[in-house]
């Protein structure tokens, strides 16, 4: 462990077994570095090859082993055989976007008469409610589909009963051990569910939702007697990517194989939202899984957060250019407001939590913040306290409240506990996130209980953050062939970090800003050459005072890789996570 951190980070390496390195050398025929990344992050040497090539049809499970599936699946081909008018009830996330644009694409091509209706995060709140689900109704529906929501929606659900609706859930947040009354349920987080894949998100849910119903259709010879060319549910993979991605669920598995290939997809541009809002992001290469999380989710998440709630699935089902132009401009812009108003919030809020910096976990409330930013506001505290954080938006009696979680506190079960105990109005989620409404006058408690469920959670509370080190790097490394060679780990995102390396003895020669928040830097290495440095959202902060004025210093800096194209160039950046001054 290493202490000299600017960031008051420890630098730890992370550890491997020399007899799995050697075996995964040896079998597989790749580089003793690459062996050692795979063994550092527990993939077994007989999963090694699936894991650097995953494909959809060695993880694709039977999809009719999730519950109520074929209940899902039978009750669907009835209404389309009926021709029945058909709503799509989706989360005004991307998730809640991708799922409900899946549903979308697959209805659209089947010519089928449906709708998709996404709730408004203010006026509507989250989730079905006897409100919305009356005004669906009143369209003369027959079938609802909810994604990415419904699990514990239940007075909409008894409403839908009383109405003769049906309703299909397709969610994957936690549920309580009782179930609303819908036709059925398919959810691999429902109480009495017995699969592995607990991990998927709504997006992953309603692919495998497809696969089953596509299955029945073709042993019905539906497609046949429509003369009707069977969909490829490949095609769709860009969509699944995109919601997996940005809800930030574990790439492992089976959504591993998803986004591996749906990345594939998305290279095709062959959606016209998602071409569209690349383009005028500037994104000049292929897209990653850092440029869905980081720059197209939180512009597709700015509609829902501040804007209109179904400019999401719009965009992403839209084969119009004018229309995909139009609300990629205008989602650019409300990204640039939910940016201001974050900044905002994000400082009051951070002054508050330094108040109760004692307690395991941190819940926080006021009525001068936006509903649509309190989950970033959450998640921002989460990284910087290392600790479960409770956002509340307070509107006369009436709150509503989102959270983060940190590893080893299930919050979505939290959740649903607090709301056993009518701590809380309403809520749902998973395990590091979920929303919830609560009494103004039952937020104490509801402190309270947090605090008690995470000190019965066994999660270790920690004002120490660690940063994980893979190994020491020579700048000579630095180059186009060593990054493709790491760049077989990827795709990244949670549960497979991006491999963190170590460059020691540096100098910065030349340091500018960009764009008022980020440093880019020129830094020499002991052997005379020059590497290119890039600190994100630096200005201002420790790390960035050192960058802008070096001092003639030494360091030992820490960070990624990413390959930078620009204008037919291609070069090797330096992605920085940390430095310290050099013993050396």
């Amino acid at each position: 462990m290493i202490n000299r951190s600017v960031s008051d980070r420890n630098w730890i390496f992370s550890k491997y077994e020399e007899n799995k390195v050697k075996k995964i050398n040896q079998e597989l025929g790749i580089s003793e570095l690459l062996a050692r990344l795979l063994s550092i992050r527990n993939i077994e040497p007989e999963s090694c090859e699936f894991f650097l090539n995953p494909k959809i049809k060695n993880s694709m499970p039977n999809p009719f082993v999730l519950k109520s599936m074929s209940f899902a699946v039978d009750t669907v081909i009835k209404h389309i055989m009926k021709n029945s008018k058909i709503c799509i009830f989706g989360d005004y996330d991307v998730d809640g976007a991708s799922s409900s644009s899946i549903l979308g694409k697959f209805l659209k091509y089947l010519n089928c008469d449906f709708f998709i209706f996404i709730p408004d995060r203010i006026k509507d709140g989250y989730g079905p409610t006897i409100k919305s689900f009356t005004e669906i109704i009143n369209k003369n529906v027959n079938l609802i589909i909810t994604v990415d929501c419904g699990t514990t929606a239940f007075e909409a659900m008894t409403l839908a009963i009383n109405k003769q609706v049906d309703v299909i859930i397709l969610d994957h947040h936690q549920s309580t051990e009782a179930l609303p009354e819908a036709c059925a349920i398919v959810n691999p987080n429902r109480f009495d569910e017995v699969t592995d894949l607990t991990y998927l998100c709504a997006a992953g849910v309603s692919f495998l939702f497809l696969t089953a119903l596509i299955s029945k259709l073709r042993n019905e010879n539906y497609f046949t007697n429509n003369k009707i060319k069977e969909p490829d549910l490949l095609n769709y993979l860009d969509l699944v990517t995109l919601g997996t991605v940005c809800d930030v669920v574990p790439l492992l598995g089976l959504n591993r194989a998803f986004v591996f290939q749906g990345l594939k997809v998305m290279a095709k541009r062959n959606n016209l939202g998602i071409k569209t809002l690349s383009d005028l992001s500037n994104i000049n290469s292929k897209i990653s899984t850092y440029h869905i999380g980081y720059i197209l989710g939180p512009k597709i998440n700015a509609g829902g957060r501040i804007g209109k709630s179904h400019y999401g699935t719009d965009l992403l089902l839209t084969d119009d250019p004018e229309v995909a132009f139009k609300i990629s401009k205008e989602i650019n812009i409300l990204n640039e407001k939910r940016k201001n108003i974050e900044n905002i919030m994000l400082d009051e809020a951070t002054h508050l939590a330094k108040l109760k910096d004692n307690n395991p976990v941190i819940v926080l409330s006021s009525n001068a913040w936006h509903e649509g930013v309190i989950g970033i506001i959450a998640s921002r505290l989460k990284d910087q306290f290392n600790k479960p954080v409770f956002i509340i938006n307070l509107e006369g009696q009436n709150a509503k409240g989102s959270a983060r979680s940190v590893v080893g506190f299930d919050i979505g079960m939290a959740i649903v506990k607090s709301k056993q105990l009518n701590i809380i109005n309403k809520g749902g989620g998973h395990k590091m996130a979920a929303g919830f409404s609560i009494d103004v006058n039952r937020i104490n408690d509801f402190e309270v209980l947090m605090i008690e469920l995470f000190n019965k959670s066994g999660c270790a509370s920690s004002k120490e953050k660690n940063l994980y080190i893979d190994t020491v790097l020579s700048a000579s490394a630095l180059n186009e062939d060593f990054f493709l060679e790491i760049n077989k780990l990827a795709p990244f995102g949670s549960a497979n970090r991006e491999p963190r390396f170590l460059i020691e003895n540096v100098s910065v020669i030349k340091s500018i800003i960009l764009k008022d928040i980020h440093i880019k830097a020129i830094c020499k290495t002991s052997s005379n050459s020059n590497i290119s440095v890039i600190s994100f959202n630096s200005v201002n902060t420790s790390l960035g005072s050192y960058l802008i004025n070096p001092k003639n210093k030494k360091y030992d800096i820490v960070g990624r890789l990413s390959l930078n194209e620009w204008n037919g160039k291609r070069e090797v950046q330096f992605l920085l996570d940390d430095l310290s001054l050099s013993e050396n």
